[in-house]
């Protein structure tokens, strides 16, 4: 008989082969519910994200040394954080709302240019519907659910129902590496629709839905009891993403919407007018506009019953929905591959829901959400509470320097302290600092950075909090804000652009700057003295969720478009000259992905629009929580200082200086057509460090134009900036500058 002791030897054994570690998706619950992201963990733990992101999709396990630190941090974060402690965000009607706010309309952004808070009044007041519809609002309307309860069982339903595959054609998925329409079964039929003129919906994966609605009201009805469409949300606190719902100029006259907007009062607010038909006929159905109205991107919606949502968002081609910059080329293709890429765009980033500028802010917002469900102590009920590392729900005053001219703040206190200038590149160098040599090179050469902006994002701490006024402060790096500091005493050799204006003039006195800007002037051995700042002393990584997906994102989409990491300089450069017309559909995905970084990172200053605002009066921008020009200027001042320490080593490395810079594009003279020409490679053949390398990723290089020398001294010689025009060789527009 064995003894006590053999049997415990025995049971400890058996219990250490069990698993050491809770189940992948678990691990991925407890690390956000920890507000932490991949990257970062993959900091603390000293390796890479693909590792921990491998390892909370199943495909690998964690080992020592790294298996013991993993398991006590996510001990620790269980006993925070326990899988019941919290349940999901509180239905929208428990937020704390405006007095005009519906709560449909709190828990989303309300059209372009608005973000999901329960802050953003202006965007959220409905039009008043009459008490009842009349019957022909119901003419052609299908037998539909009339409660919460009956819609439910309906779309679960509708879910089941085969949709109509794609005639014979071609399959619209491609080489797409997106997930397939079934990856949520609550949306069996993925994000959105494109619908075309004969009641034909297409949707992701190449399906095809019958939609037999003639009206909006019930297309509205149809998308939310039968389409089977949606997406999931991106973070546990926040909230699915609306049906989109797209109309082309067919489908448009279909419904009984004008092919373009018509009338002086149309076009000049981009929404139709109130008395249209096509509204009239929204009220009467009960359903509700945002006080917008019925624009290029309306938001149709009833009032959240508990937690369920009735809302569809809309958008209108013909109205020009898809900015031909932002989405090249899509409004003219058919309907399918409108569906293809806006699925992979939906996927990837986000469903759109206004331009790219507001759909890339709706994305910070969505991987932040500003409120998360807690417990009140006193009575045990779950109401909202402040989400740690979000912006909330509230909007934050701006210190002066950092406000705009227009801004109450500034108009209240009467500054006149000057602003901070943080902006991108756009700097020529003097003509009578080329060298011979210079001049009688026979190319320049211009390379961009992919992405630089959203390179610049990547561990950014940002300021979350009011900023504090200080003076005489020591400058410390580690802390947001702004500073006002003289660094006309830093020197910086002329064939350069100055790191510390955007023009690349030397500064001349005490200036407002970032923390990024003067940290560099510290780095580059300067004693730095500010005579005062706006500090923020509550920080984070706002931006480290937005960057990691966006980043993702882009890299996937080049993939597609056979541009990998995997590839040598060479083989790079041949696969960037080819990749749009590789697949025009997954190229237009790509550049919708780089507008949604640019405009993302511009709307967090959105200035005033129209011509009716008078300085000192608050526009509806400054109302949202993203409304952060500090934010903005801190992710400018990182990607400014980023091109300029390369522009130095790339002097120190190989005695080449700039003939240009704007923004994240600069041209250098050159003895070949290629950035292999004059980039610095070590004898093993690998880049030198520091200076530009080529690559897929942000924040690496990319070939922007080739150009003539003395093409590109004779733009220097007028005063145009030659990085503006070197790709297309272009040299009569504006400048603009």
């Amino acid at each position: 008989m064995p003894t006590e002791e053999e049997l415990f030897a025995s049971v400890d054994a058996l219990l250490a082969e069990g698993p050491q570690l809770p189940p992948p998706a678990e691990r991925a619950r407890l690390r956000e519910a920890a507000g932490i992201t991949q990257a970062r963990l993959a900091t603390a733990l000293k390796t890479t994200t693909q590792t921990v992101k491998n390892w909370e999709n199943g495909r690998s396990e964690p080992k020592p040394p790294r298996l013991a630190p993993y398991r006590r941090l996510l001990e620790n974060w269980a006993a925070e954080h326990p899988k019941d402690d919290t349940p999901d965000a509180p239905p929208p009607a428990a937020l704390p709302q405006p007095e005009t706010l519906s709560p449909a309309a709190a828990s989303r952004p309300e059209a372009p240019g608005a973000v999901p808070s329960t802050a953003v009044p202006e965007a959220a007041v409905p039009l008043q519907a009459p008490a009842a519809a009349p019957a022909a609002a119901r003419t052609h309307t299908p037998t539909l659910p009339q409660t919460p309860a009956e819609a439910t069982a309906h779309r679960s339903a509708a879910s089941r129902r085969p949709a109509t595959p794609l005639p014979a054609a071609r399959p619209t998925a491609g080489k797409t590496t997106v997930p397939s329409a079934g990856a949520d079964p609550r949306f069996p039929h993925g994000p959105l629709a494109v619908l075309d003129g004969n009641g034909h919906a297409y949707a992701a994966g190449g399906l095809v839905l019958d939609c037999p609605a003639t009206t909006v009201a019930e297309l509205v009805e149809w998308t939310l009891t039968a389409s089977g469409l949606g997406a999931p949300k991106l973070h546990r606190h926040g909230r699915d993403s609306d049906p989109l719902i797209v109309l082309t100029a067919p489908a448009t006259m279909r419904l009984g919407l004008p092919e373009h907007l018509e009338g002086h009062e149309e076009r000049r607010s981009l929404r139709l007018a109130e008395h249209h038909p096509v509204v009239k006929q929204i009220l009467k159905a009960k359903w509700q506009l945002t006080r917008r109205g019925f624009g290029p991107w309306p938001r149709i919606y009833r009032p959240a019953q508990g937690r369920e949502r009735q809302c569809v968002q809309l958008a209108v081609l013909p109205w020009d929905a898809l900015d031909a910059r932002s989405w090249p080329g899509v409004t003219a293709m058919d309907p399918p591959q409108i569906a293809r890429i806006l699925t992979a765009y939906a996927r990837r980033v986000i469903t759109p829901r206004g331009s790219t500028a507001v759909t890339g802010l709706e994305l910070m917002t969505a991987l932040r959400p500003p409120t998360r469900a807690v417990q009140d102590p006193a009575t045990g009920a779950w109401v909202p509470g402040h989400n740690p590392g979000s912006l909330g729900t509230e909007p934050v005053d701006p210190a002066p320097p950092e406000a705009i001219p227009e801004h109450p703040v500034v108009a209240a206190s009467g500054w006149t302290g000057g602003f901070l200038d943080e902006e991108a590149y756009q700097w020529v160098r003097d003509v009578d600092l080329l060298t011979d040599e210079e001049m009688l090179q026979p190319y320049a050469v211009g390379l961009d950075l992919n992405t630089a902006f959203l390179a610049a994002s990547a561990r950014l701490t940002v300021g979350l909090s009011t900023p504090e006024h200080v003076t005489r402060p020591l400058f410390d790096k580690k802390i947001p804000g702004s500073w006002l500091v003289d660094l006309s005493h830093v020197q910086v050799d002329p064939r350069l652009p100055s790191p510390f204006t955007p023009t690349g003039e030397h500064p001349t006195g005490p200036a407002w700057y970032a923390t990024h800007t003067v940290a560099y002037a510290q780095e580059l051995g300067y004693n730095i003295a500010p005579v005062e700042a706006y500090l923020r002393h509550t920080t984070g990584a706002y931006l480290d969720p937005w960057h990691d997906r966006l980043k993702t994102a882009y890299a996937d989409t080049l993939a597609d478009l056979g541009v990998t990491k995997d590839l040598t300089d060479t083989e790079f450069l041949a696969a960037m000259e080819r990749h749009k017309h590789a697949d025009p559909a997954m190229a237009a995905v790509l550049a919708a992905i780089k507008a949604t970084v640019k405009g993302g990172i511009g709307k967090l200053r959105e200035r005033p629009q129209g011509r009716n605002h008078r300085e000192g009066e608050p526009w509806p921008a400054m109302t949202r929580p993203t409304w952060r020009p500090d934010i903005r200027a801190a992710v400018i001042s990182k990607a400014r200082v980023n091109m300029h320490r390369k522009l130095a080593n790339m002097a120190r490395l190989t005695g080449r200086y700039p003939l240009a810079v704007l923004s994240d594009c600069v041209v250098y003279p050159s003895p070949g057509p290629s950035p292999l020409d004059f980039l610095p490679y070590a004898a093993s053949g690998k880049p030198q460090p520091g200076g530009f390398r080529l690559g897929p990723t942000p924040g690496l290089a990319k070939l922007e134009g080739v150009q003539e020398m003395a093409w590109t001294v004779d733009l220097m010689e007028k005063g145009l900036n030659p990085a503006r025009h070197i790709k297309s060789g272009d040299a009569v527009l504006d400048e603009g500058e």
